[in-house]
């Protein structure tokens, strides 16, 4: 890996426990990332504002603020990627995590090769472009180039990895996308047969666009096999 391809890469850690910091900075400083640590949540939002990182790993359990109430101060003004790492890691945790703004969720104990994917991964998405600028769906207009998607005019307040999910699934309208092939695109072949994964960001994605997400008509489901976006 070209280590220098992240050297401008600011990776804020917003952690308690002293191990974990040090593991996530001998970890992340190898691959050529440059960290700044904080062992609160204030000390974590001081440092999100001063520093302006371009990804945060928030764990859920501080000890002065709970992990999903400054998740949601963050994402009052922070818009870079978020991934959460934590020892809970029930779906309604996951499931909370995303509906506060969180881009991915990694249970401890983790394996640093994964954490490792999935930062790359998230810090790849905020890369996504393409030749056609503009989708139209009805009343669901996509902005690729800049991450924007509005429904009826308004913006839709989407996650990077939503955003990426939605963006693959509509530039691939009427094809079937299997579960491997979208997990395999968004989160990298790690993740090929987490299909549990894709289904909850897959909830996560109608919330947002369906008009009734209890009966899409855009994010159809293919039983047994993936997902099709609806032309």
């Amino acid at each position: 890996m070209d280590q220098n391809a992240n050297f401008q890469e600011l990776i804020l850690i917003i952690d308690d426990e002293v191990q974990i910091r040090r593991l996530l900075e001998i970890t992340l400083s190898s691959e050529g990332y440059k960290i700044t640590e904080a062992a609160t949540g204030k000390e974590g939002l001081v440092a999100a504002a001063t520093h302006n990182p371009s990804l945060i790993i928030l764990d859920l359990g501080l000890p002065d603020v709970d992990g999903s109430e400054l998740l949601k101060k963050l994402r009052e003004w922070f818009h870079k990627p978020i991934i959460i790492l934590s020892v809970r890691n029930l779906e309604a945790d996951i499931i909370e995590a995303l509906d506060n703004g969180a881009d991915d969720f990694l249970a401890k104990p983790f394996r640093t090769g994964e954490l490792l994917a999935r930062v790359r991964s998230a810090l790849r998405k905020r890369q996504v472009a393409s030749e056609i600028p503009f989708l139209t769906f009805g009343s669901l207009t996509i902005d690729l180039p800049n991450h924007i998607a509005r429904k009826n005019g308004e913006i839709i307040k989407l996650t990077s990895t939503e955003f990426s999910l939605l963006a693959l699934l509509a530039q691939n309208s009427g094809r079937v996308l299997t579960h491997q092939s979208i997990l395999k695109e968004i989160w990298g072949f790690g993740y090929i047969g987490q299909t549990q994964y894709l289904r909850v960001f897959v909830a996560q994605l109608r919330k947002k666009i369906e008009d009734d997400p209890s009966k899409p008509k855009l994010l159809l489901t293919e039983s047994g096999i993936g997902y099709r976006f609806q032309e």
